[in-house]
């Protein structure tokens, strides 16, 4: 990835990640949209119709978790099923800091798992973006709506508490953290997202900026968790309308289930 010289000048100094970001938005529109963005409402029509439990209808199957998935067929080129883990994963996002919450938050951007392991049901899509290299993993779960609801609390504090931080790579590395409340669409019973903002350098002295959207999602007794992230553009509105396409497909398929009890 290619940074302009005044970019390379800030990094190589002070690692200011203040300075380093300035200018970059979190919002649909302080971005420059992707070139899928026109197609989205068309994916956001009904979901399929898939088998509903016997039971009380309280929970989702493993199927209906499947259904409810915001897939590449929704998001349109360039997305497209991953091809594995990028290496910027061990290489940047497994590191340590002194603050417990930070340091939480460096945790729950590895596992990818902001409610930690689900407590029934679950389905997960990963996706990459043929252009950027991005690579957005989407997941359905069950966990219990009052430790989702804790989870969704701790994310909105971190802004106040992790606004701006360094944490140190396995590798030597240091790392400046910057880190953004992201606006979501008002889906759900109760949401959040952040982005988060790391820029360091390598041993070999090549310059690293990794963006990363973290949402989340609870909608009845399920929860949606997103990660958004790569070493090149990131778009917010990625994040924003996944999110509103999932949480309205989870919930027609809660409804649907509700409906043939």
């Amino acid at each position: 990835m290619t940074h302009p010289p005044a970019t390379r000048a800030l990094l190589a100094s002070a690692l200011s990640v203040t300075a380093l970001l300035a200018g970059t938005g979190c919002t649909a529109e302080d971005e420059p949209r992707p070139r899928w963005f026109s197609a989205s409402a068309s994916a956001s029509g009904a979901s399929p119709a898939v088998e509903q439990p016997s039971g009380s209808g309280a929970a989702l199957t493993e199927a209906q978790a499947q259904a409810a998935l915001v897939t590449a067929a929704d998001l349109g080129e360039p997305w497209g099923p991953t091809r594995g883990a990028r290496t910027w994963r061990d290489g940047l996002l497994k590191a340590t800091t002194e603050d417990r919450d930070c340091q939480r938050l460096l945790d729950v951007l590895y596992t990818e798992e902001p409610f930690g392991a689900p407590k029934g049901p679950q389905a997960t899509s990963a996706l990459d973006d043929g252009d950027t290299d991005a690579q957005l993993r989407y997941r359905v779960a069950a966990h219990p709506p009052a430790d989702v609801d804790r989870a969704l609390d701790w994310m909105k504090s971190l802004p106040g508490r992790c606004g701006e931080f360094t944490a140190a790579t396995t590798r030597g590395g240091i790392q400046g953290v910057e880190v953004r409340e992201l606006p979501l669409p008002p889906v759900g019973d109760a949401r959040q997202a952040l982005r988060v903002m790391l820029a360091g350098e390598t041993e070999e002295g090549e310059l690293t900026y990794l963006t990363m959207d973290l949402a989340a999602v609870r909608v009845g007794e399920e929860a949606i968790s997103l990660t958004n992230a790569g070493l090149d553009e990131v778009y917010a509105e990625v994040t924003q309308q996944a999110v509103q396409l999932g949480a309205q497909r989870l919930a027609e398929i809660r409804k649907q289930g509700r409906a043939r009890i």
